[in-house]
């Protein structure tokens, strides 16, 4: 099995997690120049209102040529209580939010400053909850693009459509927006609960 390169991400999109369970070694690129209006700072569930972003709040030290690593959280607006606030609306009657929420919020209340420390956590987090063990590497250098093949930094991204099938399984608010596909990784675990890995094992390449 090959080596898949990824950005860091915050509770990222269930393709996310499918490249890393189809993968024999998963890299993280800490030392690209940070991009904005991506996945690495924001989220996407399913709420009410259909989708809904929620994007940490950010500072670049070294301005726009920061390096991700680099990228401190901005303690402004109390974002994480709104976030949670907002999670825990749109998911409180899903059938396994009961079972999993406190796990996942214990690690989110943590005070990380760095984003990719705080991105690492809650990925962790979620790795166990799946029972996937997977190791996350992190590169030392930046990874010059198109350099390896999956290379997913740039295909996993809130402007690109993927190239998965995703079968449809139930979500809180389906009988007002219908089934969206690749919500954040937090959809399919408080929906499908301990078969959210079985539903990412099965999903396959368009």
């Amino acid at each position: 099995m090959e080596t898949t390169y990824l950005s860091t991400a915050y509770f990222p999109p269930i393709e996310y997690f499918y490249h890393i369970l189809k993968s024999g070694k998963i890299v993280i690129d800490n030392w690209e120049t940070y991009k904005k209006q991506t996945y690495r700072n924001r989220c996407t569930i399913y709420s009410e209102k259909g989708l809904m972003p929620l994007t940490i709040p950010v500072t670049k030290p070294q301005g726009n040529g920061t390096k991700t690593n680099k990228i401190l959280i901005a303690d402004i607006d109390k974002w994480k209580d709104n976030h949670w606030k907002t999670i825990e609306t749109a998911y409180m009657n899903s059938p396994f939010f009961e079972y999993y929420n406190q796990e996942i919020y214990e690690e989110f209340i943590k005070q990380n400053k760095e984003l990719t420390v705080f991105n690492h956590s809650l990925l962790k987090a979620i790795l166990k909850l799946l029972e996937i063990d997977k190791q996350i590497n992190f590169s030392e250098t930046f990874i010059i693009p198109d350099t390896f093949p999956n290379d997913y930094r740039f295909i996993i991204s809130p402007k690109e459509s993927n190239n998965l099938i995703f079968d449809e399984y139930i979500q809180v608010f389906a009988d007002r927006h219908g089934f969206i596909e690749n919500m954040s990784i937090l959809d399919l675990i408080f929906n499908l609960g301990p078969e959210a890995k079985y539903y990412l094992e099965n999903l396959r390449k368009k």
